[in-house]
């Protein structure tokens, strides 16, 4: 099949960025998205002129890395399917194609489709872990887990902070990958010990990276290639809530004291 491509391109962050058009002929209806972008790139690189910019290293569903907005579909809007699982059978031929970055404030664009997206790596940083002292390892069946809690916890690690659900919110909130991450930790005994430091410190480093509030549109998981459920960002309210109203109550107490 042969398509016509509409690409963002984009030298560096102060750049303005534009569109620029490419032809895509002889795509293999079996190829991948990204494989097309090869192509196209070889093609670029043959003729001496710069190739187009993008993210990818698992080509195979799991790092999150290949951020594209497909005709304006955070991955191309295939269900759970991420950008580099997107084949070129789901096209047409004759089809005009735009691709564009993520657009958000937090996930600036470094070139062409690339975007920074260091600011997911922050909020992790802020308390996205466990950090009490646990000895060495235990055994994997030492501490008993309710298989529903193990689900619920396996269902929000399967976030892969790919940026797909801040993309597909007009607000470019990142309250699903948020929850996602403080619910991992939050309904398993290792990491009770610290939940509500980590939900206090992550909701603020999410504040300060310039995310904007959630109106509960559901775009977000429309478009998550890991199909993560909203109900982890009501999840994520009460964690929120009840660490605010402890540290509240434990103000006062010293306060009197």
């Amino acid at each position: 099949m042969n398509l016509t491509l509409k690409v963002w391109r984009q030298k560096n962050s102060s750049d303005a960025g534009d569109f620029e058009t490419y032809e895509a002929k002889n795509v293999i209806e079996d190829m991948s998205f990204l494989e097309m972008l090869d192509v196209v790139n070889e093609g670029l690189i043959s003729q001496g002129k710069e190739p187009i910019a993008f993210d990818s290293d698992c080509r195979e569903g799991i790092c999150g890395t290949c951020a594209l907005v497909i005709n304006g579909l955070a991955h191309g809007g295939m269900r759970g399917t991420t950008a580099c699982q997107l084949h070129m059978r789901h096209f047409k031929d004759g089809e005009t194609i735009t691709i564009e970055p993520w657009r958000a404030a937090a996930f600036p664009v470094l070139r062409d489709l690339v975007t920074d997206r260091g600011s997911f790596d922050r909020i992790i940083q802020a308390g996205g872990f466990v950090s009490v002292n646990t000895g060495g390892t235990p055994d994997a069946n030492c501490i008993p887990i309710p298989k529903v809690a193990a689900d619920e916890a396996m269902d929000a690690a399967a976030c892969i902070g790919c940026g797909a659900c801040v993309a597909a919110c007009k607000n470019a909130s990142a309250m699903l990958f948020v929850s996602a991450k403080v619910s991992h930790l939050a309904v398993l005994p290792q990491g009770k010990a610290e939940a509500e430091r980590r939900v206090l410190n992550m909701v603020k480093q999410m504040d300060a990276e310039g995310f904007g509030n959630c109106t509960v549109t559901g775009s977000c998981e429309a478009v998550c290639p890991k199909e993560i459920s909203l109900d982890f960002i009501a999840k994520l309210n009460r964690e929120y809530g009840k660490a605010v109203l402890k540290n509240r109550a434990e103000a006062k107490v010293v306060a009197g004291a």
